[in-house]
Parts: structure tokens; sequence; C-alpha cells
């Protein structure tokens, strides 16, 4: 193995004097014929390489504008020392499933984007090192599990999207019994099965899973909480419960002709086209058709460019505000475009036009205007009167985001305190209000992004763990 930096780099300005280097990456002709992953992975030179550029600097912002709060510097200074089992033990230690994170975090507008170096060199390759030091672990033996002693405990988990799954591993680890109960037949949840292939080989998911099975996590799959079981019958069979459930449904489209066949959610379409979940819906082609999607988010880019995967004839994403609002990552931007999408920005659907059949013929659309802020701090942007023209489409995704799905209103739930949205309310350690129930995510916040779901589930997981170590009984057997 050489060293990090060449004889003739100054350590400390290694940042100045190396440029930034991204992961390899095959042509657009070739990943447009597949949906295999198109960039490759650092080798160790490289890893030490760019990490070397990190310049510790002692109010690391990058943490700060992590979710997870990953312990950046220290995981850069062992890479670029080539300790890479090491830096990979830092890095597993705020983040339960660093490949789902990896995969879809924004790191351009996280902790790359809040880089020092941003605006006097290219920021550290964050991302890229993150990926290298996982695969790198899992290659090399620095993922085997390792537990603590049975406690006796037992704790059920409903749901297994990356919260779920995260709380899973942490509680697992401290020696507790973890049963995972999904009404999926493939766990997950749309958090892993809707990140495309190309952006995340399903190979690289499933290891994961396995590294769970091997901690002695247990999977019941195909139960629902709201169908075969009931939440108190968790209560009388463990310890604890966490609720990880996914609460959410696809925003809808509210102009004429928004019913009419051919007009779709544009995650069903990944899921169908990227992974082997079944769902209850017909075969999605769009061979030799016009696809148009509207959004400017990551599910909005990731169905854009399955399509031209899938043989889409013309593909082109629609969004209301201009390019730099994108709230999508700017690499898959660059990559999509790359690919042959076309981008419309500043415009806004105003109708759907159909044939007299019911299908899909067109999209009528209007341009928009910048106005004021709103509560968020962004521009609203408006359609502008008079300014309308149409474009020919044969399908419409719907990547519009993403709203509460309501909670049932079954015993499982009904005890459950909500707010006024229909979140459920937790304390300060996701604990709801019924003793002894903890929850996270979408159910708590509303639609949230994998990040925000693995943070809540470690927060949950400390206090289970807490919880079931405060000198209270095992629960009975099963």
């Amino acid at each position: 193995m050489s060293d990090a930096i060449p004889p003739k780099v100054d350590a400390r300005y290694a940042w100045r004097e190396l440029p930034r280097r991204d992961p390899p990456k095959r042509s657009a002709a070739e990943r447009m014929a597949d949906f295999l992953e198109i960039y490759g992975l650092y080798d160790e030179v490289t890893a030490r390489e760019q990490a070397s550029r990190c310049i510790q600097c002692p109010e690391p912002v990058c943490v700060t504008g992590c979710p997870l709060g990953s312990r950046i510097p220290e995981w850069l200074a062992l890479t670029a020392e080539g300790q890479f089992l090491e830096a990979a033990a830092v890095l597993h230690a705020t983040s339960n499933l660093p490949e789902v994170c990896a995969s879809t975090c924004p790191a351009d507008r996280l902790c790359e984007g809040m880089c020092i170096l941003e605006g006097r060199a290219e920021p550290v390759s964050v991302k890229a090192i993150e990926q290298f030091l996982n695969d790198y672990a899992f290659a090399h033996g620095g993922l085997e599990p390792a537990t603590a002693a049975a406690t006796g405990r037992r704790v059920a988990i409903a749901g297994s999207n990356p919260g779920a799954l995260a709380c899973a591993d942490e509680l697992a680890r401290r020696g507790h019994a973890v049963t995972i109960f999904d009404a999926d037949l493939t766990p997950g949840g749309l958090q892993v099965h809707g990140i495309p292939a190309f952006k995340l080989e399903q190979s690289v998911a499933q290891r994961r899973l396995d590294v769970l099975r091997r901690r002695g996590v247990e999977f019941r799959l195909g139960v629902s909480l709201d169908g075969n079981l009931t939440l108190a019958e968790l209560q009388a069979q463990f310890d604890a419960v966490y609720l990880g459930l996914g609460a959410r449904r696809a925003r809808p489209l509210n102009v004429p002709g928004a019913d009419l066949k051919g007009v779709v959610p544009a995650l069903p379409f990944i899921i169908q086209k990227n992974s082997t979940v079944a769902l209850e819906m017909p075969p999605l082609d769009v061979t030799r058709r016009r696809v148009v999607v509207l959004g400017g988010g990551d599910t909005a880019l990731d169905c854009a460019r399955t399509a031209v995967r899938a043989g889409a004839l013309e593909t082109v994403v629609v969004y209301r505000r201009d390019a730099d609002s994108m709230p999508a990552s700017r690499r898959d931007y660059d990559d999509a475009l790359e690919e042959g999408v076309r981008f419309i920005f500043q415009a806004t659907p105003v109708a759907v036009l159909g044939s007299p059949q019911g299908g899909v013929t067109g999209l009528r659309l209007a341009h928009t205007t910048p106005g004021e802020a709103d509560a968020s701090g962004r521009r609203v942007y408006r359609a502008a009167p008079g300014k309308e023209f149409d474009i020919r489409a044969d399908w419409v995704f719907l990547a519009l985001g993403f709203v509460r799905e309501p909670l049932p209103r079954s015993d499982s739930f009904r005890r459950l305190a909500t707010d006024a949205d229909g979140g459920v309310i937790v304390d300060a350690n996701q604990m709801t209000s019924v003793p002894g129930v903890f929850a996270g995510g979408d159910l708590v916040r509303g639609p949230v992004t994998a990040l925000q779901a693995v943070r809540d589930a470690r927060k949950a997981a400390a206090a289970i763990h807490d919880h079931l170590t405060a000198g209270r009984p095992a629960a009975r057997p099963a």
C-alpha cells in the first residue's frame, strides 16, 4: 500500500494541491442499457488521497450538517492513514445502514455542501469515501455480528424500513431479542425498494439484512399490525414495541384530467422496474412512449432515469421552480442530463390532456413566476396567467412529494395519542402515550427521509434499552 499523499505534497495543503476526484463512472451510453450501478468505488490509494484533503477544522460544520451527526473528520483521518477497518467502525458508530443512507443522502446539500473548503476548492468527497469504507468493511469482515450478552428481554418492531432496521440493529447489539413484523414479504420498505438499482443494487441491501439475521434478528413477514396482530397482542408477548411503520401516500395532482389512465405515482413504477417486490397493479410499460415526470426531488429523477432504462421514447421532467431550487442531488441531475432526460423548469401543470378512450395524450403547462417566500423560507412559484403551452405525453408520473397517511382507527392505534395532523405523539425519548410503546419516522413526523427515520430509531433504541434494563422482569414466553 502506497502512502496516502505523494512526497511532493505538503499534508497541510493537500486540499489545495490534490484535486477532488470522483469515483469512476460508466458512460451514459453503457449505463442507459441496464439497471446496474453507474459509479464504481475508490481504490485504496485514491481513498487515502481524497480523505487527506480534509483539513480537520476544529469546529467541523460537516458534522453539524449530517442528520446522524456522523463523526466525519475522525473517519476521514483514519482513512487517510490507511486504517480502513478502524475508520469503518467510527462510521458505523452513528449509522446502522450506511449503504442505504449514502445512496439517498443529498451530500452536496449536507456534509459536502457545508464543507469549509467549499468556495476555496472542491469539497472533500465524503460520500464516495463513506461508500468505499462500507464496502471495504464488508469485504474484510469488519461488520461481523458483535453483540452483548443476552438480556432475556424481547422487543417487537412493526415495519422494516431503514428506521425500523436501524432500531433492530441497535437493540440486537445490546443483547435484546428482536422480532421484526412486516406486512410485505420482502423486508426493507419503500425507502429501500424505492431506490433504483443503478443507485443501490438490491444485493447490497440484502447483505445488510444478512448481518441483522446473524445478530439474531428474526423476521416475520406477511404479518400486518392492523390485520394479523394487534398492539395489545404484541405488548403481551414482548417487553417493548417500536412502531416504525411507513405512513405516506403520494401527493395527488389536482387538475382536470388527473384521473385519466396513464397518470400514476412515480414510486410504484420505480419499484416495479427495480425490485422483486410484488405490487397490486398491472405492469407499467413505457417502451417507445413519451414520459413526463412531475416534481424535482430524488423520486422524480429516479423515475425519469428508470423510464430511460425501460425504453421510453422521450423523458421530460417538469418542475415548478428553477434548477437551483430543485431538492434532488446535483450529481443525479447531471447524470440525468447525460442520459438524455430533458428538463422544463418554472412550469406547472394546469390540465392533463386525453383521448376519447380515456388515455393520456399530453399535458398543458403554465409558466411560473417566483413570488414571496413561504413559511419555510422558499419562494413560492405561481402560474402566470396567459402563459400556457402543451407538451405530448403518454404517461404522467407524479413525484410531487408525499402526504401523511391517516392512521387506522383500529384497536392497535386507537390508544395512541395523536396530534391535530394525525401524527403519533411521542415524548423526548420517542415513547408514545402507551408505556413501553415507542414510535418514530413517518408515524410521528409525517413523510421523512431515511436519514431522519434512522435518527429517530437510534434515539428510540437507546430509550428502549434504558426502559428494559430498569429492573423490569423479562416477558413470558410466547
